[in-house]
């Protein structure tokens, strides 16, 4: 994440006060600044990593 022009983009052109700027989710962040019609849809190869990252396990 690109904090620094984040915050900017936060603090200068939505306006925010630091406090609500850290308060939010990046997701929510990149809707507030259009940035989410940008995004690509999770591919197959990124979600097959996550799997092996992350396993489910039997049991908990």
């Amino acid at each position: 994440m690109d904090w620094p022009n984040l915050l900017r983009a936060g603090l200068h052109v939505l306006r925010l006060r630091p406090a609500e700027f850290w308060a939010l989710t990046p997701a929510e962040l990149q809707v507030m600044l259009g940035l989410d019609e940008k995004l690509m849809p999770m591919a197959r190869d990124r979600l097959a990593e996550l799997e092996r990252a992350y396993p489910d396990t039997q049991g908990g």
